[in-house]
């Protein structure tokens, strides 16, 4: 049976043409990102278009999404065109390091893909989307110190491991950590993910934490509330 668009409060997301599906990953960032009233916003790695939607809901700015991979650049512009922000969306296909929009985005936002040594999935976009060899850090950092203007943030989720690796070597490109949040999938556990701000700027650096269930399965209430903008409901399982 086919798989229905996952539907949130404003929009609705079909990702049948995309490997990776719509994910916590993607909803934490773009739930959490600092996002400004309105300007240009560039989402590298849009895949079915999901944070390039949830920044829309929540500003006024005209929204930038590149994919290399054509299925899912197709997709994502669909979604796009079924929402409500059609005229503030852009779907381009391409890789991000050959990207030259003329100007230059004053927030720029990634669920890049991470997996570097693992074992490859055997599908190809599923590959593409979670292996880092078509967009390793130093160029995923290379776009965005090419494309962030003077005062902009860069946002980004990765695996620990990997997102601390990011911000080592965003400082040789002059982009500093503003802002971090390390991501528990349940308390008492080690923290999977974190979600970073990066800036040309340094400042005192702001910490944060988030559990997204408690230690009985239940969702806390800080991921609610961060999340209840989007989703329609959040059920316990």
């Amino acid at each position: 049976m086919e798989r229905a668009p996952f539907q949130f409060k404003q929009f609705a997301v079909d990702d049948k043409g995309y490997a990776m599906k719509v994910g916590t990953d993607g909803v934490l960032l773009g739930a959490w990102a600092n996002v400004p009233r309105d300007g240009r916003f560039l989402d590298i790695g849009t895949g079915c278009g999901l944070i390039a939607l949830m920044l829309a809901q929540r500003s006024l700015a005209h929204i930038a999404a590149i994919e290399i991979e054509n299925d899912a650049i197709q997709q994502s512009e669909q979604n796009f065109k079924n929402s409500h922000w059609a005229d503030r969306l852009t779907a381009i296909e391409g890789a991000v390091q050959q990207y030259n929009p003329g100007s230059k985005f004053n927030l720029i936002v990634s669920n890049p893909p991470f997996f570097s040594n693992s074992l490859k999935a055997p599908e190809k976009q599923r590959s593409a989307a979670r292996h880092n060899d078509t967009l390793p850090p130093e160029a995923l950092l290379y776009a965005v110190d090419k494309l962030l203007s003077t005062d902009g943030i860069f946002a980004f989720i990765l695996p620990v491991q990997e997102a601390q690796s990011l911000i080592a070597i965003a400082q040789s490109y002059h982009l500093y950590l503003n802002r971090s949040c390390l991501v528990f999938s349940k308390e008492g556990k080690q923290p999977n993910r974190l979600m970073g701000e990066l800036s040309r700027s340094e400042y005192t650096l702001i910490q944060e934490t988030l559990c997204i269930r408690t230690i009985d399965g239940k969702y806390s209430q800080a991921y609610r509330n961060l999340t209840e903008p989007f989703y329609l409901m959040l059920k316990d399982v």
